[in-house]
């Protein structure tokens, strides 16, 4: 018998996503009923209308919500069912965010949660390209702050002298022959995408800027790993360099694991 195990940073999105379609239905349900009336006035066949075109935009949720649990769940989701789970969570989460502060859930938690799910949907889709088409994406705050070598416009003015993560994160770029950027903010990280072109993009930020650049940049795929920060937020930061190392292997083609195993 297979253990099934659900973790709790995504079963908070889960019921917030839940909870928003049946929240969608019933708004749907309403404006159907209260229009139901005038619109037959004008022609008989549009309340029908208007009820099978609500019912399958409901369907459709309900079914992304249900691919990302069985993803989850590890079974068995049709190649199609992944992508519209992921372009669901990326619609419902506006939502979910609104239910979260009814039912006084912090967003940081709402956060962790959809990116959780977020990465294990990537991660599902076996997602293979080179090495010069992957992108990690850090923030400035990873580097010390009494740093004189500035690494903004250049990463390479990183002296590797192992004080933050920039210089462990700089060996997997010569390692396994990556790009990697550092962005000031939104519209920056967006430039720099807009230039290198990924085709699949390493993410290192905080709750608020990896979910905000996850959708910024959909459907490009995103896998984000939350920065460590022991000095607060936007300062000092660190990050586990080994989950950036495991993303780049998982999201390397068979060619270029090779090239790096010889």
């Amino acid at each position: 018998m297979v253990e099934i195990v659900f973790r709790p940073k995504k079963r908070i999105f889960i019921i917030l996503a839940s909870l928003s379609v049946l929240l969608a239905a019933l708004f749907t349900y309403l404006i159907w009923f209260v229009s139901s009336p005038g619109l037959a006035g004008i022609n008989r066949h549009l309340p029908t209308l208007l009820g099978f075109s609500g019912a399958v935009v409901i369907l459709a949720f309900f079914i992304g919500v249900a691919g990302i649990v069985l993803a989850i769940l590890g079974l068995p989701v049709l190649r199609l069912f992944h992508g519209w789970a992921w372009n669901t969570i990326n619609m419902l989460f506006p939502l979910a965010v609104f239910l979260g502060r009814v039912f006084r859930i912090p967003k940081s938690n709402i956060e962790q949660s959809f990116i959780e799910i977020s990465n294990h949907l990537v991660r599902n889709q076996h997602i293979k390209v080179p090495a010069e088409r992957i992108l990690i994406l850090t923030p400035h705050c990873l580097q010390l702050d009494t740093c004189p070598h500035k690494i903004t416009r250049d990463i390479r003015n990183c002296r590797r002298c192992g004080a933050c993560s920039v210089g462990p994160l700089l060996e997997l770029v010569d390692k396994y022959g990556v790009n990697m950027a550092v962005a000031t903010g939104g519209t920056l990280a967006r430039q720099v995408v807009k230039t290198i072109r990924p085709k699949a993009i390493i993410a290192v930020a905080c709750e608020r800027d990896l979910t905000s650049g996850i959708q910024d940049v959909f459907p490009l795929p995103v896998v984000g790993v939350l920065n460590e920060r022991p000095c607060g937020p936007c300062f000092n930061t660190r990050v586990d360099v080994r989950k950036v190392e495991e993303t780049i292997k998982y999201f390397l083609n068979d060619e270029g694991k090779n090239d790096f195993q010889n």
